[in-house]
């Protein structure tokens, strides 16, 4: 396998691409260039008309175990990064979860196995996670002198299970197994290995059956409303958008459907 192979993007249905991250000798362990080279592509993702949603998922037993400590270890002992550059590449791999949330497609996270440290932060970054049974996430970067805060994860973890559950987490480094993480909302569902990505596509399709303004504003707004200053101004959001909706040529499709008894038949526009 080259270098360039380690992210693969396929296309099974229309409007619905997927990603996977594609080391799993190394159980999809990060590289800087890996990063870069996902970063590229969900940039590019986002900017596609074709694509309406992103399932991102693993290669192999693994979601994706974090950063690659052997490559990092190999930087550290060398003496070849400084902290400007440390920083900078810290960045980068916080933009994943970023981009995952900016992006107006639904993302979904299969998350076939281990989702560790970074590997976590881009499932908490997906609209929705669905998971095996073997799957479980973990950020044990407490345990080795870091901060349980990667990438996003202590802004995530807490919005998505509490704060309560998420302390005791980040601050133990114990692993979320996949039954506690159906039990506390995390994951939607556990799908047996082999079903896990056909459920994510037909999760895809049962989305993408409503328009392209409905979803894209609909994931925009959720996100940003978990940070509304107030009541008011996430109704005050959801107002703007909702009128704006109207002026769409798919709502007059829509609700001529609805009178009409027909499924609607949506454009874009």
């Amino acid at each position: 396998m080259s270098d360039d192979d380690d992210i693969l993007l396929d296309r099974p249905a229309s409007g619905i691409c997927v990603v996977t991250l594609n080391r799993p000798a190394r159980m999809n362990a990060l590289t800087r260039e890996t990063v870069a080279r996902l970063n590229a592509l969900l940039d590019e993702l986002a900017d596609d008309g074709d694509c309406r949603a992103v399932i991102i998922t693993g290669a192999g037993r693994g979601f994706c175990s974090g950063q690659d400590l052997e490559a990092s270890n190999s930087r550290n002992q060398a003496g070849t990064s400084g902290v400007i550059e440390k920083l900078a590449w810290q960045e980068r791999f916080a933009g994943m979860g970023g981009r995952i949330r900016a992006m107006p497609k639904v993302v979904i996270a299969a998350v076939n196995g281990p989702a560790v440290g970074a590997g976590m932060a881009i499932a908490l970054s997906a609209d929705v996670r669905l998971a095996t049974p073997s799957a479980r996430f973990l950020v044990a970067a407490v345990r080795i002198g870091l901060t349980g805060g990667e990438s996003g994860i202590s802004y995530l973890l807490p919005r998505m299970i509490g704060a309560a559950r998420a302390f005791d987490i980040l601050l133990t480094g114990r692993p979320i197994e996949a039954e506690e993480a159906e039990r506390t909302g995390l994951v939607r569902a556990l799908v047996e290995a082999d079903s896990l990505l056909p459920h994510a596509i037909a999760y895809a399709r049962t989305v993408l059956a409503n328009s392209p303004y409905s979803v894209a504003e609909t994931k925009k707004l959720m996100w940003e409303n978990l940070d509304a200053s107030s009541y008011q101004a996430a109704v005050a959001a959801e107002n703007r958008t909702q009128i704006l909706g109207t002026m769409t040529q798919d709502y007059s499709e829509a609700t001529a459907a609805f009178m009409g008894k027909r499924p609607p038949q949506f454009t874009g526009r």
